[in-house]
């Protein structure tokens, strides 16, 4: 993979950081952030300046330049990826690393007296915002707004932002009408005296009103914006989509509905310019709502008198605890998910030997089995498929320059999911089609070993996610093995794969407790740079759960896992599980078998059947 060369965009970017066209006066240096103006952590092309500036297209960094130095700041998961696709203009921040510095150190050790640092400030989130404008101001410099994105100044050729056709969901998938759901938003609003709710996550809108788009790739999102007030609704949209004859009929805007509940449609360029006369005419106490992780330049619309902040917003909370109809929902896109895994997996085993399949063609045949599922709509997120070194490539995606061929003597890792009208899945597993060695072997059964002390963990009612994140880690540990990512994420119902506030991981201590109905992965790995990547992943449901004892009556809970793909046992050392793991890891096959087994004989998937059932059968220690 060749890396991007960026000398001659790099040098028009800063002549632009001194073009009083585009600023008011030179800054010394210039912010580009990875998400865009909702903070989406996946974005359209439109919205992929980092990429475009610097080469590396990963989820996650930002990128900072000034007149000397271009840098970029990036976790574990995209070291590798970041340091094979920027070139060297780029100096590469290993974020999590001890002798890493902060940006704002780094700034600050860089630039001369006074500086000034720019940044977008609808790109930068405003909790952000406020603690890097305080570290620099500090050290005697300025963050400061830059209206005009620069990048957008010196890309030629920017793709147009999408906006595509929208999908109206019904109650058989959602459970509650898009009324209710504002009725339930506007109690919220009442308890804390607020009079407006500002909503800019993309997905918490398409939740909300229950829509869904397809924006941007893999999310089934739509760009908008929302504001709900005590008896108003404002959606912010752009296009002829609201004027579709269903659409029209599910936002109910032919009706004659009381005015609460009418919705008026505005450009969605126009959310700033009524979000100023919205405040212009608050009383002295009137509270505006809006989330900490909203853009500085959208926050800083609604004077800071007015502002009613918190980390995580009730519509974020709400969408996270699924309700009864999303978790149905939610098995029956995972086991539709497990029947075309099991045909993927038969099918490689039946090919690999015959040195034809590649890490591209086998994420293309995943792709080609989901597609015959009922309700397919798209891929969740880019299929992560990798053979040999390239399984250590923690977010790898094949592309024909690092194409391998997939053989009976390297370690292969697919990561993969789906969106599904019903539900969104995600799951990793990991196979060798020959004959692992004992190292392999013995790293996949610590992996295996720490995704069992997760999945079968009780804890009480209030626990955060983080708390369990060693549980998944320990095995690897007593070996002096860990992994450089969090070990679960949540994830949306027909919505996108990753998602607030819940999430089991080392690196966040603000997630919000675990509750009954939250869904998330579990899904440690091990990577051994330039030889194999190993990671199991299932997406596992919230649910409660019976103890001997009732400690303070708090309740206790526990996972259920959803997804329902055998885990090869050829993998495993069976003799270093303990007797516990070993009934773990067959009542889990058991469950795949009786459940998938059921699915496969219905579609008439006979040859997935009996690889099915030949990969769940019983394992049991020797010694």
């Amino acid at each position: 993979m060749a890396p991007k060369v960026t000398s001659e965009l790099l040098r028009q970017l800063r002549q632009a950081m001194k073009n009083t066209e585009y600023v008011s006066e030179a800054i010394q240096a210039y912010i580009v952030p990875s998400g865009d103006a909702h903070q989406s952590e996946y974005i359209a092309p439109c919205d992929c300046r980092r990429a475009f500036v610097s080469g590396f297209d990963g989820s996650a960094g930002t990128a900072i330049i000034t007149e000397q130095h271009a840098a970029m700041w990036t976790d574990g998961r995209y070291f590798l990826q970041a340091a094979k696709q920027m070139d060297n203009n780029w100096t590469l921040m290993k974020l999590g690393l001890k002798d890493t510095p902060t940006q704002e150190d780094w700034l600050v050790s860089v630039l001369p007296e006074g500086s000034k640092v720019g940044v977008d400030p609808l790109i930068i989130p405003a909790d952000q915002w406020k603690k890097m404008s305080r570290v620099l101001r500090s050290a005697g410099h300025y963050l400061i707004p830059v209206e005009d994105n620069l990048i957008d100044k010196i890309w030629v050729n920017r793709p147009v932002r999408p906006c595509k056709p929208l999908l109206p969901l019904g109650l058989n998938y959602t459970g509650v009408a898009w009324k209710d759901k504002i009725a339930e938003l506007r109690v919220k609003m009442a308890e804390r005296k607020v009079l407006w709710f500002v909503v800019t996550a993309l997905d918490e809108i398409a939740w909300l009103f229950n829509l869904r788009g397809s924006d941007v790739e893999h999310n089934p999102v739509f760009f908008s914006y929302a504001v709900i007030g005590a008896d108003t609704i404002r959606l912010f949209i752009d296009g002829d989509r609201v004027k579709a004859p269903d659409v029209r009929e599910h936002l109910l805007l032919d009706s004659a509905l009381t005015a609460e509940f009418q919705i008026q449609v505005l450009p969605y360029k126009s959310i700033l310019t009524e979000l100023k006369t919205i405040c212009a005419n608050l009383g002295p106490k009137e509270k505006v709502w809006v989330s900490d992780k909203a853009s500085y330049g959208l926050t800083e619309a609604i004077p800071k008198a007015h502002r009613y902040f918190v980390p995580y917003t009730p519509i974020c909370i709400a969408k996270a605890v699924k309700n009864a109809t999303e978790s149905e929902g939610m098995r029956r896109a995972h086991i539709k998910d497990a029947v075309a895994l099991c045909e993927l997996f038969n099918w490689l085993e039946n090919e690999v030997p015959k040195g034809k399949v590649t890490e591209i063609s086998a994420a293309d045949k995943a792709e080609e089995f989901r597609r015959q599922q009922d309700d397919f709509v798209d891929l969740s997120f880019p299929t992560i498929s990798s053979t040999g070194p390239n399984g250590a490539i923690i977010h790898y995606t094949p592309v024909p320059e690092t194409n391998r061929t997939l053989s009976v003597n390297e370690v292969y890792l697919i990561d993969s999911g789906a969106q599904y009208k019903d539900g969104t899945t995600d799951v990793t597993r990991t196979m060798h089609f020959g004959t692992p060695t004992t190292y392999e072997k013995e790293c996949f059964t610590y992996v295996l070993k720490g995704h069992i002390a997760v999945s079968a963990a009780i804890f009480p009612n209030g626990t955060k996610g983080h708390l369990l994140d060693s549980f998944a880690r320990s095995a690897l540990w007593d070996s002096g093995l860990d992994y450089l990512h969090g070990t679960g994420h949540g994830v949306g119902a027909f919505l996108n794969v990753h998602e607030g506030p819940c999430g089991i991981s080392y690196k966040t201590f603000s997630d919000e407790p675990l509750e009954a109905g939250m869904i998330v992965t579990d899904e440690p790995g091990y990577y051994e740079d330039g030889s194999f990547g190993i990671r199991i992943e299932n997406v596992v449901l919230v649910v409660p759960t019976k103890t001997k004892y009732n400690f303070n009556s708090r309740g206790s809970l526990t996972f259920e896992p959803l997804t329902l793909v055998p885990m090869q046992t050829k993998m495993i050392d069976v003799d270093s599980l303990t007797q516990k793991e070993c009934d773990w890891v067959n009542d889990y096959h058991k469950t795949c078998r009786e459940v998938i087994g059921k699915e496969l004989q219905k579609q008439g998937r006979q040859e997935a059947l009996q690889w099915l059932i030949r990969e769940t059968s019983p394992i049991s220690k020797q010694h």
